[in-house]
């Protein structure tokens, strides 16, 4: 996961630098991959209309963030606190940081004379993209630490979030609202989200698990908020 996190991390600031510098090949394949969909999204106004639903309902942030939020609580009535804790810092971390990039880089989205789908706010990074990462990647951590072992329906639900991520990344590309790089930015800046919150809440486990030793005279069964990582 060390490793997940930092090739993520240095991936997003590699593009990061590439866009601001404005490096021509990039933003050449931006354009070429931008217009050829947009041809095609104004070609098929059937499939452009499940793409707008797909991405500004099913796939939105905002239900996104409320199934982040709806892990957040359920998690907090079953005492895991700290858990509850994480996803919820990891997912309001990542919107400041998605914000405060979009600030930053100031990017303009893609603009078309006859647009088949609006958007606001700067594009870079995608921030559909980004909350999908981060809250599929989250919720996926969450259901591992307690059920991967003995619940099959493992395979079907990891497919379920990657077709998600995958599919809004998609969808904001084919609706003309961002540049291909916009989405992969999205992608690298999420998982990097995730990948560090699940380091620090090992990190942080391992530590209250050694406070809690005899040799440091911690208690035992009687400590308060269960550990998740003690239930695979």
């Amino acid at each position: 996961m060390r490793s997940s996190a930092v090739i993520s991390g240095v991936l997003a600031s590699v593009l990061l630098v590439l866009v601001v510098a404005g490096w021509s090949p990039l933003l050449s394949v931006d354009r070429s991959v931008a217009e050829a969909l947009h041809r095609s999204a104004l070609a098929h106004p059937g499939f452009t209309h499940a793409n707008r639903v797909l991405s500004d309902w099913v796939w939105d942030p905002w239900t996104m963030r409320a199934l982040a939020a709806g892990a957040t609580v359920l998690l907090w009535w079953r005492r895991e606190r700290r858990a509850a804790l994480w996803v919820a810092g990891t997912s309001l971390l990542a919107v400041g940081l998605q914000q405060a990039l979009k600030a930053l880089v100031g990017r303009e989205r893609p603009q078309w004379t006859d647009p088949v789908d609006s958007a606001r706010y700067a594009a870079f990074p995608s921030g559909h993209a980004m909350t999908a990462t981060v809250t599929c990647g989250l919720l996926l951590w969450v259901l591992a630490l307690h059920w991967r072992e003995e619940w099959r329906g493992w395979g079907t639900l990891a497919g379920a979030a990657a077709v998600s991520v995958l599919g809004v990344g998609w969808t904001r590309v084919y609706l003309g609202v961002h540049w291909p790089s916009d989405v992969v930015e999205g992608w690298l800046l999420g998982w990097c989200c995730v990948a560090a919150a699940v380091l620090t809440y090992r990190w942080s486990e391992r530590r209250g698990a050694a406070g809690l030793s005899p040799e440091n005279g911690g208690g035992g069964a009687g400590s308060s908020g269960s550990r998740m990582g003690e239930r695979r």
